[in-house]
């Protein structure tokens, strides 16, 4: 596209950076609309713009309507991310909740992974409208699954617009909610700053073939999908909190691990990261359970923050590995170190105060 548009690397990158904003800005108001209007309504809305943004996109003459379509497709697409986990929670109470969690966490998280594949398979016969062209495909699938999807929401909320947008403070000034958002939120951070930067890692630093790189990707990348799913197994012998306490503690270790041999090879790297690639995920479950039991009410807004905290999150750890501070697999290991510390040591303070709920079920 810079190519393309004869621009500044800048001006394209301003295309993925503007969307992640908007896209976290947009969770943060689809979800309490949807308490007051419904999730029926919210998706096709959302859902619509989404699509109609995407045609733009593929069709832009210039970098400044890419850059202004790419913003309206990210506050559309952002409503069916704000709404999944509110959706959800009108379904589904104790165990069966937590399962389909668990599936839906699966997709959630892999999918930035194996979207950078996806969009790289489809430039080898395509142009980069022809990558709008398939978002567009997507758009119009998803519409369709709104379209027949029944409403989910029992009881909507009253009051005007402002007092259902003022429901986000509501929902935060709960500690039992805003202490464990803050803390999950902050595993995203180590996450994506190996997503974003595996291909400087395993290209740049091992000098791997793009296509060899993949394969290197893809093994991580199957770690993100498998955590959810091997919380359920674990969750069937062990206590929840157990589960979660054991996640940190590997996604230390294996911090560690990174930095002391992840250099010597690109599978030695590959390997050492792989538990923390796994038990990054497989808190996800768990996590989003228990934020959703410390809010009864205002599922939908609960569900923004959840999704908009997360994205946020996730774009520090992008951040801090375009910074140029050294060597980015020691940089990946230390952050799985410092953030397992951090995290860690703050979910163990947590789980010792009253505010919390569902503790003594565990």
């Amino acid at each position: 596209m810079t190519d393309y548009f004869q621009v500044h690397e800048f001006q394209t990158n301003l295309t993925l950076i503007l969307f992640f904003i908007f896209f976290s800005l947009g969770t943060l108001v689809w979800g309490p609309l949807s308490d007051k209007y419904g999730r029926r309504p919210v998706l096709l809305v959302g859902l619509t713009g989404y699509t109609i943004a995407s045609v733009l996109c593929a069709v832009s003459l210039n970098v400044y309507q890419l850059i202004f379509f790419r913003i309206l497709q990210a506050a559309g697409g952002s409503a069916a991310n704000a709404l999944a986990t509110a959706i959800v929670k009108d379904m589904y109470l104790g165990r069966k909740r937590e399962s389909i969690l668990a599936l839906v966490q699966s997709m959630v998280v892999i999918s930035p992974a194996v979207a950078p594949v996806i969009g790289a398979l489809l430039l080898t016969f395509t142009s980069w409208r022809g990558v709008f062209v398939a978002q567009v495909i997507i758009g119009v699938i998803a519409f369709t699954g709104a379209v027949v999807f029944q409403e989910t929401l029992k009881l909507r909320s009253r009051g005007n617009l402002i007092n259902t947008l003022g429901r986000l403070v509501v929902v935060l000034k709960n500690p039992g909610f805003s202490s464990l958002l803050i803390i999950f939120s902050m595993t995203a951070i180590p996450g994506m700053a190996f997503i974003s930067s595996s291909s400087y890692i395993y290209q740049d630093t091992f000098r791997l073939s793009s296509q060899v790189y993949s394969y290197y990707f893809a093994f991580n990348a199957a770690g993100m999908l498998i955590g959810p799913l091997l919380y359920m197994r674990l969750s069937a012998q062990f206590k929840r909190f157990s589960i979660i306490n054991a996640c940190f503690a590997a996604m230390i270790l294996s911090g560690f691990l990174v930095c002391a041999l992840g250099r010597l090879g690109p599978w030695v790297f590959a390997v050492l990261l792989l538990p923390a690639t796994i038990v990054g995920s497989c808190t996800r479950p768990p996590s989003t359970y228990l934020m959703l039991e410390q809010q009864k009410g205002d599922a939908g807004s609960a569900s923004s923050l959840m999704s908009s905290c997360a994205t946020v999150m996730g774009s520090v750890g992008m951040i801090i590995v375009s910074l140029g501070l050294g060597n980015l697999v020691l940089i990946v290991g230390a952050l799985n170190i410092i953030f397992g510390l951090l995290c860690g040591g703050l979910w163990l303070a947590v789980t010792k105060r009253p505010f919390l709920n569902v503790v003594r079920e565990m």
